[in-house]
C-alpha cells in the first residue's frame, strides 16, 4: 500500500532542523566549513580560525597583505559565503 504524503528526504530533515531551532547552527557550521572552498586554497593556507558570533564572521589569518586584500571586498565576500550556503548566515566579516 503506498503513502499519499510522501516527501523526500531533504525536505524532511529541512523541517526537523527548523522546528528543532538546529537549522541557524548548520548553517553557520555550513559557513565555516565552506571557507577554504569558497576562497581557495591560497587564502586558506593563511587562514588560522574561523568561527561566527552573533552573525559576525570572525576571520583570523597570517598574513598582513592577505588580510589587506581581503578587507578590500569584505561585502561581496559576505554575499558569496551566503550564497553558497543558501541562507543569510552572516552579515559581516571582522578580519584579524
Amino acid at each position: 500500500m503506498r503513502k499519499q504524503k510522501a516527501e523526500a528526504v531533504g525536505t524532511l530533515l529541512h523541517q526537523f532542523l527548523r522546528e528543532e531551532g538546529l537549522e541557524t547552527p548548520y548553517n553557520e557550521y555550513l559557513l565555516v566549513q565552506s571557507w577554504p572552498e569558497v576562497m581557495g586554497q591560497g587564502i586558506a593556507r593563511y587562514t588560522a580560525d574561523v568561527q561566527i558570533r552573533n552573525r559576525v564572521l570572525y576571520v583570523r589569518l597570517t598574513s598582513s597583505v592577505v588580510r589587506a586584500e581581503l578587507m578590500a571586498g569584505r561585502t561581496q565576500l559576505v554575499h558569496r559565503l551566503n550564497n553558497h550556503v543558501g541562507a543569510q548566515v552572516i552579515e559581516r566579516i571582522i578580519f584579524s
